[in-house]
């Protein structure tokens, strides 16, 4: 199989993580479409307004998702700032498919674990402190692991590479004017 060249991959993240943000986040009404702001290695950043204000984001698809189902949705991790609301480092997990209820996702950076909340198909840090110390592992790793349960009770694994990382990360927080 032909691999896929980076143009196209730059395009198909930008269009990708631009249309999951907006729909899936805030909706399609008082949005407007994203402002790319570059490839970093394996991560995106964009740049959005919500009612106006500036909103930052980074984004990774997993490099591999392992699991034993047939059929699961988009899979992606975020990291979101919306400074007028007081919102920085906001770490998210969409797995492609409904969390079991009441689960934990576990996620590891390099040799450190943490766990995140799951709710519907999404999972977050329970709260800013935490989501400020997964930002700095992600900073200083090199790979992180996303472990979840579907509903049904699929585990699936996946895997995602922190290459430029820092770069997209540095890149909106300059963006929405933190830096």
């Amino acid at each position: 199989m032909k691999p896929f060249n980076k143009p196209f991959l730059i395009i198909k993240s930008a269009v990708f993580f631009s249309m999951v943000l907006m729909l899936s986040l805030f909706g399609t009404a008082n949005t407007a479409s994203a402002e790319t702001l570059g490839m970093f290695g394996d991560w995106s950043a964009f740049k959005i307004m919500e009612s106006g204000k500036d909103v930052c984001y980074i984004g990774s698809e997993p490099e591999k998702a392992e699991g034993d189902y047939t059929n699961r949705g988009d899979t992606f991790l975020l990291v979101t700032h919306r400074p007028f609301l007081g919102e920085l480092n906001v770490v998210s997990v969409r797995a492609g498919y409904k969390y079991k209820d009441n689960s934990d996702v576990n996620l590891s950076i390099d040799d450190a674990a943490y766990s995140l909340f799951a709710l519907g198909e999404m999972a977050w840090a329970r709260d800013a402190n935490s989501d400020r110390k997964l930002v700095t592992a992600m900073r200083k790793g090199i790979k992180m692991i996303v472990r979840g349960t579907s509903w049904r009770g699929t585990i699936t694994t996946d895997t995602y590479s922190l290459k430029g990382f820092t770069k997209a990360y540095k890149t909106s927080l300059t963006a929405c004017g933190l830096k």
